[in-house]
This record gives C-alpha cells, structure tokens and sequence, in this order.
C-alpha cells in the first residue's frame, strides 16, 4: 500500500470521529511514521499531556503528537479491508489516550 493511501485511511479514521470529540481534542497532530525506532512492531504511540493532566499552567508548549505506524500496521494485514479496520483501531486508540484513557480501560472497551 502506498504511503499516500495509507495517509487517506489515516484522515478517513478521523473524520470518524464524533464532531464533539473533534472539537474537544486540543494542541494535538496526527503523523504517519514507517516506523517507531524504539519498538519497530508498535503499530501507533501518543505522546503528550492528556486533555485530563492539563492544569491552569498548561500553554506555551509544543503539540501532542500521534504516532500511526505505516509498517508495522502493514506487517499484520493480510489486504486493505485488514488495513483499514486496523487504522481505525489504532487512531481510535491513540486518540483515547489524547482524552486521558488508559491501556486498561480501553481494553474493556474493546479497544485494545
């Protein structure tokens, strides 16, 4: 899959989103990476303080940042159907944490 297609399915994932979560998320962006050099199998990561950990002090700083990691999705997929269900997943997932949900809850949400 072209790194082009894959970055539609990113986009098509957020605009999934309800419109009031995507005006609740705040000083984020969404990245499309090969790869995370750390752990080359981690399919997305987020990185930043969550909507519920930002105090009166928080501003002046650098976006979060969501990670989606084109290869390491690809690597689990068998065609586009499995790509796009776990894009979804994974954007869905990151953008949880953005909202300050943890792993383990999550999990229970189906999520995981």
């Amino acid at each position: 899959m072209t790194r082009a297609r894959f970055e539609e399915l990113v986009a098509s994932s957020l605009d999934l989103l309800p419109p009031e979560f995507a005006r609740a998320m705040d000083n984020v962006v969404v990245l499309v990476e090969d790869r995370n050099p750390s752990d080359p199998s981690l399919l997305g990561l987020y990185t930043g303080i969550a909507l519920t950990r930002r105090t009166t002090d928080y501003g002046g700083v650098m976006p979060d940042q969501i990670f989606i990691y084109r290869e390491a999705i690809l690597d689990i997929c068998s065609d586009e159907e499995d790509v796009v269900e776990e894009v979804a997943i994974t954007v869905i997932h990151e953008i949880a944490h953005h909202f300050g949900i943890d792993d383990d809850r999550l999990h229970e949400l189906g999520w995981g």
